[in-house]
């Protein structure tokens, strides 16, 4: 009988510990997330895979904006070139990288260095209808944990208020470039 029972307490804290385990790699699961707006990074799963609509630089940051296939094959209709707007369900994820100097190249060139961020934008004229119907979020990346996690000021960066400036060309600021 204490055998029964010495095997039940192992059994059950096994069990124990192996939802607890899985509660925690869960957690560390990037999309896990939500933003502070109700964004959920799982809303961009596979942005890995997006195609790349365009590139940006700023003195701090060097950006690839990818969208998905439901705004990618907008873009290639001519949207919003042609006075058309982006459909609900299109996304974009602007990745984000801090720039080095290539020490392997034989001229001067940035390159990304340490990745830090993902910002996401989703058009869903229902969930947003006083943005345009454009949804903002910021996931932050921090190399040294190896973990994304959902930006507190999400609410007041950029978003909306910095994307009224192309109000015309439905709130997006990168066009599909030429290939």
């Amino acid at each position: 009988m204490e055998r029964i029972a010495g095997f039940t307490i192992v059994a059950t804290t096994v069990a124990v510990l192996a939802v607890l385990v899985a509660t925690v790699v869960y957690a560390l699961d990037k999309y896990s997330l939500k933003s502070p707006s109700g964004i959920a990074f799982s809303d961009f799963r596979g942005y890995e895979d997006w195609a790349v609509v365009s590139s940006a630089r700023t003195d701090e940051v060097l950006k690839v904006i990818v969208a998905n296939p439901t705004m990618t094959k907008a873009y290639k209709a001519g949207v919003p070139g042609n006075g058309q707007p982006f459909s609900d369900g299109s996304m974009i994820v602007k990745l984000q990288w801090k720039p080095k100097k290539s020490t392997e190249a034989p001229f001067v060139v940035d390159v990304p260095d340490v990745f830090t961020q993902a910002f996401v934008i989703e058009k869903d004229g229902k969930r947003f209808p006083k943005s345009g119907g454009w949804g903002y979020a910021v996931f932050n990346y921090e190399a040294a944990s190896d973990q994304f996690t959902a930006d507190p000021k999400s609410l007041s960066d950029c978003g909306h208020a910095c994307h009224t400036a192309v109000k015309a060309k439905d709130y997006i600021f990168h066009p599909y470039q030429k290939r």
